[in-house]
């Protein structure tokens, strides 16, 4: 599939995507106890912008607002699964604009199913996605220097740390000096 260098790269209203052991598959209302379950941890808490406590409120909102992210061509966000049903964590694609040509991902996995490498296998398959559905020759990752976990899953999922300057903002009251990794098209 080609698209023309100025279309606006598009996802299915639906994506499932099977590959690397793994099911990449949209959030249900059905999920919400799980996706609590998931994102309720001091752990996530901190690397994530996601809200803390992360409860069933939490969870309605941030369901609510990934779906109208997709709508404006803003995120896409399937959760992880090894066999389509029990989510395990969540994988992003995130664009500025919906015209964006570039991409970034994020990814978080429920603390109880580390040490599976979903997260790098998850960013595997979506990254592959980017570069050969939406035409994208260029993805990154934005990562937290201190994260040293963050930066092995890039490097599993053949990411490299790029000599750009830090990208710095504020979360949640911290400041963080974001780090930028990228994949390039083969």
């Amino acid at each position: 599939m080609t698209h023309e260098p100025t279309a606006r790269p598009t996802v299915p209203a639906q994506l499932r995507l099977t590959s690397e052991g793994l099911v990449l598959r949209e959030w249900t209302e059905n999920d919400l106890p799980a996706m609590t379950e998931l994102s309720d941890d001091p752990e996530i808490a901190h690397w994530t912008p996601l809200a803390s406590p992360f409860d069933l409120v939490a969870a309605r909102a941030y369901l609510a607002t990934a779906r109208q992210a997709r709508v404006d061509g803003l995120r896409v966000q399937p959760a992880i699964t090894t066999g389509g049903q029990l989510p395990l964590g969540e994988v992003l694609i995130i664009r500025r604009s919906a015209n964006d040509r570039t991409a970034s991902l994020g990814y978080s996995v429920g603390p109880a199913h580390h040490g599976r490498r979903l997260g790098s296998r998850a960013l595997t398959v979506m990254t592959e996605y980017v570069h050969q559905v939406m035409d994208m020759p260029r993805v990154t990752l934005s990562i937290e220097a201190e994260n040293g976990a963050g930066a092995a899953v890039a490097r599993a999922a053949g990411y490299h740390r790029t000599d750009e300057p830090p990208i710095l903002t504020v979360a949640k009251g911290r400041s963080l000096a974001l780090r930028t990794w990228a994949h390039h098209r083969p």
